[in-house]
């Protein structure tokens, strides 16, 4: 996590980790925020065979799982509000196969009301990373006061 150059980022960073923390789902799958900073976020998870399909590769409900979060997380950190999904759209490349799955996410355009931003989702197998997925995400910015109210764990 980078905040030296923004300092006001650490205030944001401290608040997304806390929601994240509470956020069921994600410690069901056992996906970790391994990367944060202004505008990006990375989550990964671990080949674990609750993960997996059929064929033995990642499901592709772990995919969408970890674009959801990513893109809501890395539009949360943009304007430090929190943030929604309203939409993405997921691209499946190739069978999402490795010892790791992991998902970076970029704002693309921040906005007040709605950010649109960019995922890629990458197998990990013998330290070489394989492009398995690509989406990209209209995310609901919310306000202070709508988030209170409806007590949501949104990043």
């Amino acid at each position: 996590m980078r905040t030296e150059a923004d300092p006001d980022f650490a205030t944001v960073a401290e608040r997304i980790h806390a929601n994240v923390g509470r956020q069921g789902f994600m410690n069901l799958v056992g996906a970790e925020l391994s990367e944060l900073s202004r505008g990006s976020c990375t989550i990964a998870v671990e080949r674990r065979p609750e993960l997996l399909q059929q064929h033995g590769f990642f499901h592709g409900g772990v995919t969408a799982f970890l674009v959801d979060n990513a893109t809501t997380i890395a539009a949360a950190t943009s304007r430090g509000q929190p943030a929604l999904t309203a939409e993405y759209k997921l691209n499946l490349l190739a069978p999402a196969v490795g010892e790791r799955l992991i998902c970076r996410a970029r704002v693309i355009k921040p906005g007040r009301q709605v950010a649109v931003v960019a995922a890629d989702v990458f197998c990990l197998t013998d330290g070489v990373e394989r492009h398995t997925a690509t989406a990209l995400a209209s995310i609901a910015m919310l306000s202070e006061a709508v988030a209170a109210t409806t007590k949501s764990p949104a990043a």
